[in-house]
């Protein structure tokens, strides 16, 4: 990590340099007026992680913490190519798309009695196995499954080798501290290490890492090992959506050399400049939204929580490109095939 421009300080450099991507002051302002109101009225809260998802776990112990390891380790690629070819996976009567269909596969595997988030179990597991597991209830599989199948063996293998088989004792080694977490996860687990290099220089998203702090926090409710003492630290998660919603905003805008790429539906490969430009811009609009909301609370004599923090934000904006997204398709998410995001 040393000598790699970490995620906030990343989001300002490529911000600074960019060419097709721009943050917008005055988006950024309203943008942190609509969101300062939400969450005054607690209509934005840590609680909504649990809440507002059933699929995640909703206790708060050791298999919580490996169930939030596993998703994340896998938490890549489930855009489909058309409204038609979908990954979908029926669970409990609801039928579920995109990062929720994995999860919903995820927990009918464990009602099965699967052991699928012990990395015993999936350090060996096999490609019909890991069908099986992630079987899709339309006639599309999940993307990406040899990569998936190569990036679970390497990560249960290390976490099996170093600590003892649970990501529970990563966990305790970070003492409470998110940039801790941050470093170990990194620095042990490569399939985590999401890097480019920007201008000559090189620049870490840590897209996978940086939610996975952000879930485990979401999962132990910010108590207990998850009450991290810096989860301020943590930035947004650069993803395919979050840039669309933060367009729709007026937060960010586009060139017209890049809203054409994405109108003919362009494949960008991990690493491109501009796809470098789209998630470096969104780390470091949502860091200026942070601060404008936290300026707001100063402004009307509030304390602004702990709580409130990049990763609250993320949640909004991600569960909003989800809930709107005829309203918000208007620009197209940019399309990367990758294992990072």
């Amino acid at each position: 990590m040393s000598g790699t421009l970490q995620p906030r300080e990343a989001g300002k450099f490529i911000t600074e340099n960019s060419k097709d991507v721009f943050v917008e002051p005055d988006g950024v302002k309203k943008l942190a007026e609509k969101l300062y109101e939400k969450i005054d009225h607690n209509e934005i809260t840590l609680a909504g992680w649990k809440a507002l998802h059933e699929l995640n776990p909703q206790s708060s112990g050791e298999d919580a913490v490996n169930w939030v390891f596993f998703a994340d380790t896998l938490n890549f690629s489930f855009w489909s190519e058309s409204d038609d070819k979908k990954y979908l996976v029926k669970y409990k009567g609801k039928e579920y798309s995109g990062y929720w269909s994995f999860c919903a596969a995820m927990n009918r595997a464990l009602d099965e009695g699967i052991p699928l988030t012990s990395a015993s179990y999936y350090s060996n597991i096999t490609l019909d196995q890991l069908k099986y597991v992630l079987r899709s209830d339309s006639d599309f599989p999940i993307p990406m499954i040899e990569e998936r199948l190569e990036v679970l063996h390497q990560t249960g293998r290390i976490l099996v080798e170093k600590y003892g088989g649970s990501f529970f004792n990563v966990l305790k080694q970070s003492e409470k501290s998110a940039v801790k977490l941050l470093q170990l996860v990194v620095e042990n687990f490569p399939s985590y290490r999401d890097e480019a290099i920007f201008q000559g220089v090189q620049v870490a998203f840590y897209k996978r890492a940086q939610i996975l702090i952000g879930d485990l926090w979401g999962a132990l409710e910010g108590k207990d090992d998850g009450c991290f003492h810096d989860i301020r630290q943590i930035t947004m998660f650069a993803d395919y959506r979050i840039p669309q919603a933060l367009v729709h905003f007026g937060a960010m805008r586009y060139s017209e050399k890049l809203l054409n790429k994405l109108n003919e539906g362009w494949l960008f490969q991990n690493g491109d400049l501009e796809e470098v430009e789209l998630r470096g811009c969104s780390i470091w609009a949502v860091e200026l939204i942070c601060e404008q909301i936290r300026e707001l609370f100063e402004k009307n004599g509030k304390k602004m929580s702990n709580d409130v923090n990049p990763i609250l934000i993320d949640h909004f904006l991600w569960d909003y490109a989800r809930d709107y997204r005829e309203e918000i398709n208007v620009v197209p998410f940019h399309r990367v095939r990758c294992i990072y995001y």
